[in-house]
């Protein structure tokens, strides 16, 4: 899994939706999930620092969770169908840990609140991301290339710490 952070909210350009960007801890991939209106509204608050004079839904959630001793261990973003990403929340009370199904945009708008982790599969980075630094992607793999081009088959089995002389 790869934690991630909310680097904020931005707008489609062409429906105007808002869509949450998280990026992994290197700057480098960027997860865009678009999300509703209100969910945006209630992310935005917490990313600005704004307290409602009333409790709203995620604080009221936070509330309960504090009345009985619950904590936001983490978020996990764990899968992708049809478009549509899947998460689940991580409680734990009084040594007892559950997993409660949740729309990612709730899951995060909790996390933001809670200060917990950020949790994103690693396939489904793999199969939603896109490159933040596109150049920084391209040495990456241009070092990698010249570190294959440049190494022999023993010297990769040697680092790869099996001995040369064993068998597989």
């Amino acid at each position: 899994m790869i934690e991630m952070k909310v680097a904020g909210i931005a707008l489609d350009a062409i429906t105007r939706s808002p869509i949450i960007l998280l990026k992994d801890g290197s700057d480098r991939r960027a997860l865009p999930i678009y999300v509703g209106q209100e969910q945006a509204k209630a992310i935005i608050s917490v990313l600005e620092g704004q307290l409602p004079p009333r409790p709203l839904t995620h604080d009221l959630m936070i509330n309960i969770m504090e009345a009985w001793q619950m904590k936001l261990d983490k978020i996990i973003i764990h899968s992708l169908q049809d478009n549509t990403f899947y998460a689940v929340l991580t409680l734990s009370q009084n040594g007892k840990k559950k997993e409660i199904d949740c729309r990612p945009s709730d899951a995060i708008a909790l996390a933001l609140r809670t200060n917990s982790p950020i949790w994103v599969v690693e396939e489904v980075v793999a199969d939603a991301s896109i490159p933040v630094d596109r150049d920084a992607d391209e040495e990456e793999r241009q070092a990698f290339r010249n570190f294959v081009s440049n190494i022999s088959p023993t010297e990769l089995i040697k680092r790869a710490g099996y001995d040369a002389n064993s068998e597989f």
